[in-house]
Formats: C-alpha cells, structure tokens, sequence
C-alpha cells in the first residue's frame, strides 16, 4: 500500500482511494479473494496518518456480488467506515470469465449475454454499494475480445442495466483498465458511456483499477477527453459514502 501511496504522490494525486477487493463464496480451490479487513484497516489507516500532509487517502472496498449473498453482502458493506464501495460481477454461474470454461459450449455473443443477464440481477439484488464496477469485464476475456462486441448486440440488457443504475441512484465506473488490456476503450465501452448519458445518467466515478504502482491513474487523461466528448463534464469522488462532483 505504501508503493502505490508513493507513486500517487510522485504523479502529484490530489487524492487517491484503495479499493481492495473481496468475493465471497468464490468459486474454485486454486485461491480466495477474501481481504483481511482487520489488518487491511489498520494499515490504511496508519499510512493516511503518516502521509496527511501530502495526499488525501480514502478507505474503500470492492465487493464482487453474486445473487444469492442477500445477507452477507449488505452486511459486508457496512461493517466498516468505508468512504467508498464498488460493486463489481465477476463471477456468472459459479465461473469467473477469467477461466476460459465461462466461454465453454456459448458462442462469445452468448458468454456476453449470459453475464450481463446476472449482472442485472446482482443490481435488482442490491442497493448498498456507491458504483458499480467495469460492467463489461467479461470482454476482457472473450476469445476475441472486443473485435465483434459492440452495444447494439446487447442494446435492450445494457440499457436495462444502465436504467436500474440510475434508478437506483447508483454510479456507473469508468474503468481504464481497458486501455492497459489492450481493448482501445475503458470499462464500459464508448457506446455504452455514450448511451449512459443519453439515458440521463450523471454519476460517474473514475478507476484505474491498479494492482500495481505503474498502472495508478493509467491513461486518465485519456479517458478525461473521452468522457468529455461522450458529453460528461464532471466526475464523482466519494467520502464517508457521500458524493461530490469533481470537473474533468
């Protein structure tokens, strides 16, 4: 945490927000993506002490949901002070798309469409977390990518998933890790953020998805012309799970 700290002051970050990432009941034996919140705390907590004076540090948390988590999910999400949770879908019928099983007897079009169908589901599940996180991260892993992938072959799922966002009042993330694999396009598509706004949705929130120091703020002023071409002229940052609208 404290090398991803020193390289958001190195690029002159006003602030920056640790989002570490817990899925429960996540399938498989290889490993768990299960934080210790205890420890993951404590720390974070002694380094935003140690460098107050240098940058601003926000405690957050990523929680990957799956449908039938109704109790344990919420109660995640509250059994912390977080400034800031993204709600991400990274697994459809007990497979993440990182294994190429997902993609097993479906056409990639199908693969596509069967985990945007859960990701709708997770959002008419749920209501407790502030963004919801790289909605087409099953592209990162299709067979071909984005090569055939565009909106208008998902255009009545996404649409219902960008409205439940917006009914809901929660964000839609702007994820750049699209560019660091290769896609040419954030998290969502440009169509997708496009049609967004169309459908009069605003709250947006930016992540570069860092796993490493060298990718913190990975092509943000990439996506800061992007965002404003799509129409968008601020984005939202969150503290103490309360937004505010910062100008691109």
């Amino acid at each position: 945490m404290e090398d991803m700290i020193k390289e958001g002051i190195k690029q002159n970050l006003k602030g920056m927000c640790f989002t570490e990432h817990t899925d429960l009941d996540f399938p498989g034996n290889n490993f768990t993506f299960l934080a210790d919140l205890d420890a993951y705390e404590k720390t974070f907590l002694q380094l935003k002490e140690k460098y107050r004076s240098q940058i601003k540090l926000y405690f957050g948390l990523e929680v990957g949901l799956q449908p039938h988590l109704k109790e344990e999910i919420p109660a995640l999400c509250t059994s912390r002070n977080f400034d800031f949770l993204i709600g991400s879908t990274h697994v459809a019928d007990c497979l993440d798309p990182y294994d190429n099983a997902f993609f097993e007897n479906r056409t990639e079009t199908q693969a596509y469409q069967r985990y945007f169908e859960v990701l709708l589901k997770n959002l008419q599940t749920y209501s407790c977390f502030d963004t919801c996180g790289h909605i087409d991260y099953v592209v990162r892993y299709g067979p071909s990518k984005n090569v055939h992938y565009c909106y208008k072959n998902h255009a009545d799922i996404l649409d219902e998933i960008l409205k439940t966002l917006i009914d809901k009042g929660i964000g839609l993330e702007c994820n750049t890790a699209g560019f660091k694999y290769g896609l040419g396009q954030p998290h969502p598509s440009t169509e997708i953020l496009k049609r967004y706004k169309e459908l009069g949705g605003e709250l947006l929130t930016l992540g570069s998805d860092a796993h490493a120091p060298c990718h913190i703020a990975y092509d943000f002023q990439k996506a800061s012309d992007l965002l404003k071409a799509c129409g968008f002229r601020y984005y939202t940052i969150f503290k103490e799970r309360k937004s505010e609208c910062i100008p691109l």
